[in-house]
């Protein structure tokens, strides 16, 4: 099969170990007697890190974390990046599917974590790392199906967080991804870093959609896969706001969903003048789309075609999580060039 066709897309030991602490807690209150009492609940209080309990509310799932998560496994990259840009590197055990390749200032930091599985791994295997916490990128990393749901992790004792991008609430704005930050930052007991990288991803964001302000608004279709249909992204999800963030339009911002199938005739009629194609593993190279794209009669009179205009990017710098920011960057440069003369 062409990869053209691809479209994209226990805590046992911990839980023993809470059992023998509570059981020593018990035998403890029996030797020293209800005397104590006052004593034990200042130790408690004490020892409750600040800005906890933390309670969150995330896809209709709701979490009250008395201590911030020590043991996680990130399910798909974007969820990686975000906690290594947060300096959370130390509490990860396992990260699992990379898109893309890693920002060069996290590589190190990234090829210290093990790979659980180049796509989404067991729920078995998950468990085998013995986290106290999932964060999934896409819907899929609790696909109930595959016996990863939600509720499945929860039985066994292990907090999970979906990305806000697959909540299914309406369209994916960046103030999506400034949220999602903030949201981890808080649930990690480190709401000042969040709030630095938030600020410094502002300030990017800013700078490149200022020197495109008052440009022509430029048709954008964004090829992610597909043969017999093109798999592209919809209004739902952050890629629309990133393609009118740089100065274009997404021609598909109608499809009501974060990604869906649509016609080749579809695309013609839209007549995109750039086409922005998704770069990551597993759905053909980015010459591969290209000359795939530029092979079909069909669309020899699409503007994007017929001048071969074509930005690449990342699908991982597509998604809520840090590499959105450099997105904008990116696709304002490719198109208005002149812009960045």
């Amino acid at each position: 099969m062409s990869p053209l066709l691809t479209p994209a897309r226990t805590r046992g030991f911990l839980r023993a170990t809470a059992a023998a602490v509570a059981l020593s807690s018990v035998l403890l209150t029996a030797a020293c007697g209800a005397s104590d009492d006052g004593d034990r609940d200042a130790k408690a209080t004490a020892a409750a890190p600040a800005g906890f309990p933390v309670t969150i509310d995330n896809c209709g799932v709701r979490t009250t974390y008395d201590a911030p998560p020590s043991r996680v496994v990130t399910i798909h990259q974007h969820p990686a990046e975000l906690m290594l840009a947060l300096g959370l590197g130390d509490r990860m055990v396992g990260t699992a599917f990379p898109d893309s390749a890693v920002l060069p200032e996290l590589k190190k930091d990234y090829e210290a974590i093990p790979e659980l599985a180049e796509r989404e791994p067991s729920f078995e295997k998950i468990l085998d790392a013995e986290p106290d916490f999932v964060y999934g990128g896409y819907g899929s990393a609790f696909a109930e199906k595959e016996g990863r749901s939600r509720k499945a992790f929860a039985d066994a004792g292990i907090d999970t967080y979906l990305n806000r991008e697959y909540c299914g609430k309406g369209q994916v704005t960046m103030k999506d991804t400034y949220d999602e930050i903030r949201t981890i930052g808080k649930i990690f007991g480190v709401p000042d870093r969040a709030d630095k990288l938030v600020t410094d991803l502002r300030s990017r964001v800013a700078k490149a959609a200022g020197e495109v302000e008052g440009e022509h608004e430029v048709p954008v279709f964004v090829y992610d896969s597909g043969d017999k249909s093109a798999f592209t992204a919809g209004g739902k999800g952050l890629g629309t706001e990133l393609i009118r963030l740089a100065g274009g339009r997404n021609v598909f911002a109608d499809l009501d969903d974060v990604f869906g199938d649509v016609s080749w005739e579809q695309v013609v009629e839209r007549r995109p003048e750039v086409i922005a194609i998704y770069d990551y593993a597993g759905a053909g190279s980015v010459q591969e789309k290209k000359k795939y794209l530029l092979s079909q009669p069909a669309l020899a009179d699409v503007p994007a075609v017929r001048n071969k205009r074509f930005v690449v990017l990342p699908l991982t710098a597509t998604l809520v999580g840090i590499r959105s920011a450099y997105a904008v960057d990116d696709l304002a440069r490719g198109l208005h060039p002149e812009s960045f003369r």
